[in-house]
């Protein structure tokens, strides 16, 4: 466990699991208002194939100071290049979930050369919402909303967006768990989120070298799954998985979503 101290004064938490600094250690980016206890099992799975991995929480999130002014996709994606460079890793592959999609493909576009894959869980890019020339996802106007929602009802919002995190049938249990991790994220939170209003990664993916694994949930109700087939065929050495799940394949079908990741660095290290 550390904290990288940022250029403000605050601190993001992130954990370093070594297992073989010889292969490149995958980088696991949490969903918008979790925290990185949501990759535990893959944590544990990727060192059950040898595979390193550093999991951080988002400014806002988990153990990660609550008070940052910069609350932007940007501001930490920067995080994840500087803590890399704080582990002392000259070779990642970055796997981010749902908004944390966003913030992979803008850290892999910094950290350049040490990147070696990239893995999107049912992530919020290219886009999140809808243009003349991108007719997937949501609307613009439909992002403030949801922060004005946040605002007024957290506990009712919160448990609906649990919910519908995962698809139909779910246990109990698994969506409880995501509810409290909604609620415990900080209140500045929503500013991350207003981000995805006018987000286009699209020029960003065109450019990569390395191999793409965007997996989507032919059930998700967040991000719409049409999403992560468009970023496999925009990125050039793309490839699309779509497994039967919602909005959180790795924890709503973890076998078949780990197989596919450790089989995907396998090809990789």
């Amino acid at each position: 466990m550390a904290y990288l101290k940022t250029e403000s004064g605050q601190q993001v938490h992130y954990v370093h699991y070594r297992v073989d600094d010889r292969r490149p250690a995958m980088v696991l980016i949490h969903g918008w208002g979790m925290s990185g206890d949501y990759w535990n099992s893959a944590v544990e799975a990727l060192a059950a194939s040898g595979s390193s991995s550093i999991v951080l929480d988002h400014r806002g999130c988990g153990a990660s100071d609550r008070d940052f002014e910069d609350m932007s996709i940007e501001a930490i994606a920067q995080d994840v290049v500087d803590i890399v460079s704080e582990c002392g890793v000259r070779a990642v592959v970055l796997n981010g979930w749902s908004l944390g999609g966003a913030v992979a493909v803008e850290a892999a576009h910094r950290l350049g050369n040490a990147v070696k894959g990239l893995v999107l869980t049912c992530g919020a890019t290219p886009r999140y919402t809808q243009t003349d020339d991108f007719p997937h996802g949501g609307k613009a106007d439909d992002v403030a909303a949801n922060g004005a929602a946040i605002t007024a009802d957290r506990a009712n919002f919160f448990r609906t967006l649990a919910e519908g995190a995962v698809a139909e049938g779910a246990s109990p249990a698994l969506i409880s768990w995501l509810e409290r991790g909604f609620l415990a994220s900080g209140p500045m939170a929503s500013r991350t989120l207003m981000g995805l209003a006018d987000l286009d990664q699209r020029a960003i993916l065109q450019g990569f070298a390395f191999p793409v694994l965007s997996i989507g949930g032919a059930k998700d109700g967040i991000v719409d799954p049409d999403i992560s087939r468009r970023a496999a065929e925009i990125a050039p050495h793309g490839r699309h998985l779509v497994l039967d799940t919602g909005h959180s394949p790795h924890l709503e079908e973890p076998a078949a979503y780990h197989q596919a990741v450790t089989e995907f660095m396998e090809t990789i290290a």
